[in-house]
């Protein structure tokens, strides 16, 4: 019986004594334990504070990926990027909110060439039947108002104004004379022609307005361009030595490449315009005419995906090796591959130019679709005064010489004839 008691009044002490111990009495030690912690490690307090001044930990993981690929990418379009693409290039490659929203307005311009090619064995061209190949080249070029000139310092008023007026973002600045390097991009026109706006079939309607374009070459050696459309010599197993005349430059003039704004991709298009300043319109001949060269002219762009395949009656277009290979950033984002746009894998079949440097990737499928000619159609394209702002410029620059116009490409005369900037076929 006193066993049983003792037991028995044993079990009242222990409940006591768990109170004894309660956890509150070691709550202080840990707070200060927590304090020196703290205090012992400053580094991870300042890192988190870099982290949050960045942006939070998914935004930095992510900001560090791209560093490692840009020399990748940058060594791939080294030659292909000129100053201002440089400069745009750089500022795609930063992580920032605004990186991928389609951007509405002007995204490129600069000054364009068409030349044409003869056939092997031509010597001289009589009509388009002459023709084997017809080319247009695309410098890019700043914005006239972020270059300025050595007159307009004198009246910042004057220089102010120049920066608002409008359309002044669709004019490019002044061509320069004496260096051997610009970015260039020489596009080949698969009918021989541009689509011709008056002729009916643009968008929305048949065919007949709709072309195909391939961005053949991209580079900045203006050396190598002259001899790339130089005179040709070659040999075959059949017919012996081959002979093909040099490409005859056609025109010449200022261009602007917009974006139309729109809600969805759907409703957005990229329009490509033009005003010639070369040839003038006194001039303008049976050359300009057959190439479907218009004084001043518009089509829509789109860009092929090169993992999309032809579609019905497009039978066209150029092997898997020889497609343009874009980075997984413009497949995805562009086009949405991998299911972000469109109901295929692959994504969008085409896309706008969002971005200017998808036409720095030789192999670049395009699809030209006439849209307006004349000044108030360029006008109807552009949008915001950019074709009025290319109507005047055109007209200033038509002043300049035709030996001025070839210096720009560090073209010599006697390798690129010039002739049909007077509208006779040579």
């Amino acid at each position: 019986m006193p066993t049983t008691r003792s037991k028995a009044s044993g079990k009242p002490p222990s409940t006591k004594a768990a109170p004894a111990k309660p956890p509150s009495k070691k709550k202080p030690a840990s707070k200060q334990q927590t304090k020196a912690k703290a205090e012992d490690k400053p580094e991870v307090g300042s890192k988190r504070k870099a982290e949050e001044a960045a942006g939070d930990g998914k935004e930095d993981h992510a900001g560090k990926q791209p560093p490692e690929k840009k020399p990748k990418e940058d060594g791939h379009k080294e030659e292909a990027d000129g100053g201002e693409n440089k400069v745009n290039a750089v500022k795609n490659q930063g992580d920032h909110p605004g990186k991928h929203v389609y951007q509405s307005g002007t995204v490129e311009r600069g000054h364009i060439y068409f030349f044409y090619r003869p056939k092997v064995e031509v010597e001289e061209v009589h009509s388009i039947d002459d023709v084997q190949r017809f080319h247009i080249l695309l410098v890019p070029r700043p914005p006239e108002f972020s270059v300025g000139d050595a007159t307009s310092g004198a009246n910042e008023d004057e220089g102010e104004m120049n920066l608002v007026q409008e359309g002044a973002d669709a004019v490019p600045a002044k061509a320069t004379i004496g260096e051997k390097k610009k970015h260039f991009r020489l596009v080949a026109v698969g009918k021989k022609q541009l689509p011709d706006p008056d002729a009916g079939g643009g968008k929305g309607g048949d065919r007949k307005g709709t072309f195909w374009a391939t961005v053949i070459t991209v580079g900045e050696d203006l050396q190598k361009l002259q001899e790339g459309l130089g005179k040709k010599e070659y040999e075959t197993k059949t017919k012996g030595t081959r002979h093909q005349g040099p490409a005859r430059l056609a025109a010449r003039g200022a261009y602007a490449i917009v974006n139309s704004q729109g809600r969805t991709p759907s409703s957005r298009e990229t329009h490509l315009g033009y005003h010639l300043s070369h040839p003038t319109p006194e001039n303008f001949g049976e050359v300009q005419e057959a190439l479907g060269i218009h004084q001043a002219s518009s089509f829509v762009v789109q860009v092929k995906n090169p993992k999309a395949p032809n579609t019905a009656g497009f039978n066209v277009g150029l092997p898997d090796g020889r497609k343009a290979d874009f980075p997984q950033d413009i497949m995805r984002e562009v086009f949405g591959a991998g299911g972000g746009k469109g109901r295929e894998s692959f994504g969008l079949r085409f896309a706008t130019v969002e971005r200017s440097e998808m036409l720095d990737y030789e192999g670049a499928e395009l699809l030209l679709i006439a849209a307006r000619s004349g000044d108030d159609g360029l006008e109807t394209s552009l949008k915001e005064g950019r074709g009025e702002a290319l109507t005047e410029l055109g007209e200033k620059e038509s002043e300049e010489s035709i030996d001025q116009v070839l210096k720009e490409l560090a073209i010599n005369a006697h390798n690129i004839p010039a002739e049909p900037l007077e509208g006779e076929w040579v």
